[in-house]
């Protein structure tokens, strides 16, 4: 997939940069919805296990970028934030090896591009805005908070406040407008290795 961002201002565009990002990657990020949904993932505990290979696929891409001082400093709490634990707890819960990797992570600590990361975090981040629904889903098929789907449980502040402190902090995050860009070709980056993904190991 390639993606083609205009560097310049665009006065149609919201004003703060979450709001920016949710509308620079719709097309991708519906794409990974439908995909997702239309794959019966949550209908049984094998089709549920291949979206878990997703999660833990792209999660290990982007553990990195939770332990890299340069976004720690920026975004606070986000090492607390990683769920790659998580999801390893969840395979584990089900019986089920770690999935077998293609390749090393996408991103290491010590090569960090603080824009592009930013837009990989957004698309991290924001996935547990949606992961209300997808709890409803699994307790249909006998998973929970504290077996098998640990990773879709919610910050104990609240999804909503949860999400709300990191695009705070993101909106903080003082860029040239040279670096905007940036973090949305990462969040498309992001959305499209997610489609990759669902596209390998559930469509």
């Amino acid at each position: 997939m390639t993606i083609t961002l205009d560097p310049a201002p665009n006065p149609a565009l919201p004003p703060s940069r979450a709001a920016r990002l949710k509308v620079l990657t719709r097309d991708t990020h519906e794409g990974v919805d439908r995909s997702i949904m239309s794959a019966a993932s949550f209908a049984d505990k094998e089709h549920y296990a291949r979206f878990l290979t997703v999660q833990y696929l792209f999660h290990r891409d982007i553990a990195a970028l939770y332990e890299a001082p340069s976004l720690q400093a920026l975004l606070p709490g986000l090492a607390e934030r990683q769920r790659l634990r998580l999801i390893e707890a969840d395979l584990t819960d089900l019986g089920l090896n770690l999935p077998t990797a293609d390749g090393s992570p996408r991103f290491s600590e010590q090569a960090v591009d603080v824009p592009t990361a930013l837009g990989w975090l957004y698309v991290a981040e924001g996935s547990s805005m949606g992961a209300a629904l997808l709890r409803k889903e699994v307790a249909k098929i006998g998973l929970s908070d504290s077996h098998g789907a640990r990773h879709l449980a919610p910050a104990p502040e609240g999804p909503a406040a949860h999400w709300r402190s990191f695009t705070a902090a993101l909106e903080a995050v003082e860029l040239d407008e040279t670096a905007e860009p940036r973090v949305a070709a990462g969040a498309n980056a992001a959305f499209a290795r997610v489609q990759a993904l669902v596209d390998d190991h559930i469509a």
